[in-house]
């Protein structure tokens, strides 16, 4: 089934190359060539991947990823900028961004990138599948649903980012089980870049402020010293 890709950019060069490798992978593009008109498209119909250039006329990338975040929209975001600067790619992966390539790439690179995306949100599809619906995991008064992709604590909703929902998950589903912060970004992110660890830690303390009862001592993340963070196998 042909997977439906939208590309926000506003250089007609680079939306033609990404148009005719795209459609080389089985996708139908759509087109958008200001950050305003990307975020109509991104809210008004359903997509596989978004394709966000970080540079955009009326509305920049890094607003138009917070605002389909700001809607719990679980779809991939793949962010393409002409900068190189770190805090730029830290800003759009904090954002909700789930890769991210910098200008100018290769070809295949590009292609890489979007089939490991496929890959992920495929296996992430296939995880909530084989759980039957309405099934949970409960940790004390935390409960995480794979399928609905929610959390409750003390059947309160807690809003997730889905970088934040999917840490949590990965964790929690490995009670015990240790992970430094470069194979959390492999897992969760999908890629391994050195120098991205702070976006982990930043990520985890997101997520304590949302969902433990004291961040100064946590209950269900815990860190291992030395290696990365654990969920608490004693719940």
């Amino acid at each position: 089934m042909s997977k439906q890709v939208l590309v926000v950019e506003d250089d007609p060069n680079i939306i033609d190359l990404l148009e005719i490798h795209l459609k080389d992978l089985d996708c139908t593009v759509t087109k958008a060539i200001d950050g305003e008109a990307g975020l109509r498209e991104a809210l008004g119909s359903p997509f596989d991947l978004i394709i966000l250039d970080l540079m955009l006329p009326k509305m920049d990338g890094l607003e138009v990823c917070r605002r389909i975040r700001a809607k719990e929209l679980h779809l991939p975001i793949l962010m393409l900028t002409a900068r190189t600067e770190e805090i730029d790619k830290v800003l759009g992966l904090e954002m909700g961004a789930d890769d991210y390539l910098t200008k100018p790439f290769g070809v295949r690179e590009f292609i890489a990138r979007v089939k490991a995306i496929f890959r992920r949100m495929e296996l992430f599809s296939t995880r909530s599948s084989q759980q039957p619906i309405g099934s949970a995991m409960q940790f004390g008064s935390l409960q995480i649903n794979l399928d609905m992709r929610r959390v409750t604590i003390e059947e309160r909703r807690v809003e997730l980012s889905p970088k934040e929902f999917d840490l949590l998950s990965l964790l929690a589903s490995n009670p015990g089980k240790s992970y430094d912060r470069a194979r959390i970004l492999d897992l969760v992110w999908g890629y391994e870049f050195e120098g991205y660890e702070h976006t982990v830690n930043s990520h985890i303390n997101r997520l304590r402020s949302k969902i433990e009862p004291d961040i100064h001592q946590p209950t269900y993340i815990l860190t291992t010293w030395g290696v990365g963070y654990r969920f608490n196998e004693e719940l």
